[in-house]
């Protein structure tokens, strides 16, 4: 995601700055330019979240757009506090600025888990201001959003009630904010349009009195997506349809041994095809410019290439047996270590060993990013998680300041972490470096997606319990994988991703050690929906199920008596998907369920999941979701990324496998990465509760329990226990 660097001290001037004929609230002023919308071209460099002009009411949106709904929940928070219809908004994504940068890498935990250390939760927090990560993932957008967005809106409704009663000649007292204009008592009106100006002489405070949620008539109720319309009708801008002026397209191969190099290779053929106007060499790969992506996608397979070889194990099972090797290293991260776990004790020895495969992000639109060099100047078109990231990266590639670089960041059509991961607009950058002057869109084919993804590390977990009457005395999780962040930062560092889902979680036993071994293997890696939390709640939740069989116990009732005494919280959603599910902990023949729990991204999640046999194949016929978001900001919202997460976690589960042969990526394409049809997705029911004071996350929190939950009511139905994914390489399932 970049490398550490040094930053100094920088002063922010918080106010109100009139911008174009307007007026921003919340705003920062910052060394770099990075313009606010309305800004005039002479650049003031302003980072507003609220722009206010003759048009009406801007929302910056400093979070992406990738079907999540955040810029929709976000532009909520402001309009809740400005007393205007959320439909009147017009939202934009903000530019690369750090004063978009999150708050932290961690949403703080309300039970009494181990932290990851001071000095990497201090790491942690610093992080995203030290290296400027706007990022757009780890389900911190409206954790980070719900405090800072709520008093700029606040402070415009006070600073535009000021402006207003001042322009009507009446007390404070006498006025009032109401659906996007200032209101006298005698019904006068002016909206807030014709009162930016006047409001940008006006200091706004420091300390704005917010809305009782009690008084909320936007947030708490489901919203129409801002989105949805242009979606729905064909009019939204994804990457992959920007079009400039006499714009060029082309597509990039590289090597398919990931990081391998290419040694040598021959366009000459490419090159005699009418439309194709340039190869590109670019060191390790090349890409092909012509008049359009299908051509140039036809002319990339003329090129004939010699790739170099893989910096890993050429095949899956060698790679699987590098990361068993790091079983034999000192542990990269120590997540728990309570108690003695050593010491001789009575009672049943339970053990286990778990496998889960890479796996890609597959996103629905492949990677693509549209750029135009001019030499002094790089303007960059990308659907992107991590806009500073991007246009520092691309700066460098193309030798210029990072100040010269424009970010355009567009919606996605998917992102779940890969995104986030910034080489397809860097390569753009390169590809449009060799045609100066004209636009060129580089488009990936979805073979070139899928195998030069930046994989969810497979992953391999050794887990040992011992049983004294039916209680947990002992309990020990070693994860081994490749690290996320060593990966993506470049930097050797304890990596919480290791353990994150098994080491965190609010089971209480005394006598517990978690340690996590990053594992020397060279495959790129990324965030992947949930990350560690991904795997690992699998690891965790099915060795729980485990343990509750091997002590005679109820599945259920053998977790709340471990969360009980350690999150109340935690255990309250256990007991709530256990009452949705009229859960008795027996099931008719043919039907099997299963429940798993995670407290992951500051939300506990529980789900109880039922599949029924048909004719010998699986079917999952419903899925039972409880989740305590904290507040809920749109229950509609909240409910669609519940399912939806539980549904990417279904299908990774099911299906989802990334495998090597000869130091290349096997799978090209959805025909043999199969996603869940929709003959097997399941019927949801879905209940959110709302015990803490501010939001938890939601986009990645259904995922995590989906695989264990699965695979524990396939053991229900069967008899066999699961542990190893995916299921299709042992189950036959419908559809």
């Amino acid at each position: 995601m970049g490398r550490l660097r040094t930053f100094t001290r920088r002063t922010f001037i918080v106010g109100s700055v009139a911008v174009a004929g307007g007026v921003a609230f919340g705003a920062y002023q910052v060394l770099r330019p990075a313009k606010g919308p309305g800004a005039p071209e002479d650049g003031l460099r302003l980072n507003p979240w609220v722009l206010i002009d003759a048009r009406g009411v801007t929302v910056i949106v400093p979070r992406a757009e990738m079907g999540q709904g955040v810029q929709t929940t976000l532009a909520a928070l402001v309009a809740e506090e400005m007393e205007m219809p959320l439909g009147d908004i017009r939202v934009e994504h903000g530019p690369p600025a750090e004063v978009y940068a999150n708050m932290s890498l961690l949403i703080p935990r309300d039970y009494d888990a181990k932290r990851p250390g001071a000095v990497m939760e201090t790491l942690y927090q610093a992080m995203p201001k030290v290296l400027g990560l706007q990022i757009t993932g780890g389900s911190f957008s409206a954790f980070d959003a719900y405090e800072p967005m709520r008093k700029a809106g606040a402070a415009a409704r006070e600073v535009l009630r000021e402006a207003g009663a001042a322009r009507l000649g009446v007390g404070l007292d006498q006025v009032r904010a109401e659906a996007g204009a200032i209101v006298a008592t005698d019904g006068s009106r002016i909206p807030y349009a014709d009162l930016a100006e006047d409001a940008a002489k006006i200091e706004p405070p420091k300390s704005p009195r917010l809305k009782d949620p009690a008084d909320w008539s936007i947030l708490g109720k489901s919203q129409i997506r801002l989105d949805q319309p242009a979606k729905a009708t064909g009019t939204a801008t994804f990457a992959i349809d920007v079009r400039r002026p006499d714009m060029r397209f082309a597509t990039v191969r590289m090597s398919p041994r990931l990081g391998g190099g290419m040694v040598s290779f021959d366009a000459s053929v490419a090159e005699t095809m009418p439309g194709v106007e340039k190869v590109v060499d670019l060191g390790d790969g090349f890409a092909v410019v012509a008049t359009n992506t299908w051509l140039a996608m036809q002319a990339a397979e003329a090129v004939t290439v010699e790739w170099g070889a893989a910096p890993y194990p050429a095949e899956t099972d060698a790679i699987f047996a590098r990361i068993e090797d790091a079983f034999a290293d000192k542990p990269n991260i120590t997540a728990r270590d309570e108690g003695d776990v050593e010491a001789d004790g009575s009672g049943d020895l339970v053990e286990a060993e778990y496998r889960v495969p890479y796996l890609a992000h597959a996103t629905m639109e492949p990677m693509n990013s549209t750029a135009l060099f001019t030499g002094d100047g790089l303007e960059l078109w990308s659907g992107n998680q991590a806009p500073i990231m991007l246009q520092k990266a691309a700066a460098e590639a193309v030798g210029l300041d990072q100040d010269a670089v424009t970010l355009h960041t567009t919606i996605m059509g998917g992102g779940f972490g890969r995104r986030a991961s910034i080489d397809f607009g860097v390569i753009a950058a390169r590809v449009a470096q060799a045609m100066p002057g004209t636009p060129v869109q580089v488009t990936w084919s979805r073979e070139e997606d899928m195998r030069h993804d930046h994989y969810r590390p497979g992953a391999i977990a050794r887990m040992a319990a011992r049983l004294d009457g039916g209680k947990v005395a002992m309990l020990t999780g070693d994860v081994a994988c490749g690290s996320v962040m060593g990966s993506q930062m470049s930097i050797p560092m304890a990596d919480r991703t290791i353990v994150e889902g098994i080491g965190d979680q609010p089971y209480r036993i005394e006598n517990r050690r978690i340690r996590g071994y990053a594992a020397d293997v060279a495959v790129p890696l990324g965030y992947w929906r949930s990350v560690g939390n991904s795997q690992n709640a699998f690891f965790h939740e099915s060795f729980i199920d485990e343990m509750a069989h091997a002590a005679g116990a109820d599945p259920v009732e053998f977790r709340l008596g471990l969360i009980r005494p350690e999150h109340a919280r935690s255990a309250a959603v256990v007991e709530k998907v256990a009452e949705m599910a009229g859960w008795t902990g027996k099931t008719p023949e043919g039907v099997g369920r299963g429940v798993a729990f995670t407290h992951s991204f500051g939300t506990p999640v529980a789900e109880v999941i039922e599949v029924v046999d048909e004719d010998g194949s699986i079917r999952i016929a419903k899925v039972w979701i409880a989740a305590d978001m904290g507040v809920i900001l749109d229950p509609g919202n909240c409910e669609a990324q519940l399912t939806g997460g539980c549904v990417f976690g279904l299908t990774a589960a099911v299906h989802g496998k990334i495998t090597f042969a000869d130091g290349m990526v096997n799978e090209g394409n959805f025909t043999d990465y199969e996603l869940l049809r929709m003959s097997n997705v399941p019927e949801f029911e879905v209940a959110l509760m709302a015990n803490a004071d501010r939001p938890g996350g939601v986009g990645e929190v259904g995922t995590p329990p989906a695989a264990p939950a699965l695979a524990n009511a396939i053991f229900d139905l069967t008899g066999e226990r699961v542990r190893q994914l995916p299921l299709i390489d042992r189950f036959d399932f419908v559809g």
